[in-house]
């Protein structure tokens, strides 16, 4: 199946992408990524690749591994603009996150907004973790003039989560950890009906789901949608994608 996933130019989390990828094409599926300008070659924050502050807090060993795969890949490297994609190509849609503040060029592209708000409609199975369930709480519904996540339950990057890596961080990288003034919890919150709509999951700070242990990670289901907090969910995130797509309407359809 194609799935889409649409990257700002460069900032974009490491994990939250590449074991995605790593899962889904594993599997059989193609990913389609998408920036803001035909053929540009999307690069992740490099702190997270290195190690955010003193060599710590920077993705794991795996997910750097795949997303080292991830750029040698033709797919990574031939990606179509946002303006030219056509929703009803695809059979799924990834928004990945990232906290950088690079990722404002994604979060905050009307244009993206607009294809996503298509895409949802068609009611094909749809993932977003961390920041790029803002993607989805700022797309606006053409038929209610809501949020499209109104209605669902979700999770997303969470207050404690936010606050605690600025908290670390900020007096060595100001306000790298704080992608906008508000708390996405706080913005996510407010594009639902119901605040209980938020789901937290879990009390985690450092411990990480893995490729074969989900302990620690969390990610809620709403019929084709499934959202995760940050990337700690990044494996359980994918596998529940992928069983979204599998159980899929459209899949072998188009």
């Amino acid at each position: 199946m194609r799935i889409l996933m649409p990257l700002p130019d460069n900032d974009f989390d490491v994990t939250e992408v590449a074991v995605p990828w790593q899962v889904l094409t594993a599997a059989g599926h193609q990913i389609q990524f998408a920036t803001e300008a035909t053929g540009v070659v999307p690069a992740a924050d490099p702190r997270l690749l290195t190690g955010v502050i003193l060599g710590r807090l920077g993705a794991a060993d795996e997910p750097k591994h795949f997303y080292h795969q991830l750029v040698q890949s033709p797919d990574f490297r031939n990606t179509v603009a946002w303006a030219d994609l056509n929703p009803a190509d695809y059979d799924g849609l990834i928004l990945p996150g990232g906290h950088a503040p690079g990722m404002r060029q994604y979060l905050g592209s009307e244009i993206l907004a607009d294809k996503v708000a298509q895409f949802w409609a068609l009611g094909r199975p749809v993932g977003a973790i961390c920041h790029g369930v803002l993607v989805l709480a700022r797309t606006i519904d053409p038929a209610t003039g809501r949020s499209v996540l109104a209605d669902r339950r979700t999770t997303c990057l969470l207050k404690y989560q936010e606050r605690a890596a600025y908290l670390l961080t900020a007096w060595k990288l100001g306000r790298y950890y704080r992608t906008y003034p508000a708390y996405v919890e706080d913005e996510v919150r407010a594009a639902l009906n119901s605040p209980g709509q938020l789901e937290r999951g879990p009390r985690v700070l450092d411990r990480r789901g893995t490729a074969t242990d989900d302990t620690s990670a969390f990610a809620v289901q709403d019929g084709n949608y499934v959202s995760a907090r940050w990337p700690g969910d990044a494996y359980l995130f994918a596998r529940t994608f992928c069983e979204l797509l599998d159980g899929s309407p459209v899949r072998g359809n188009r």
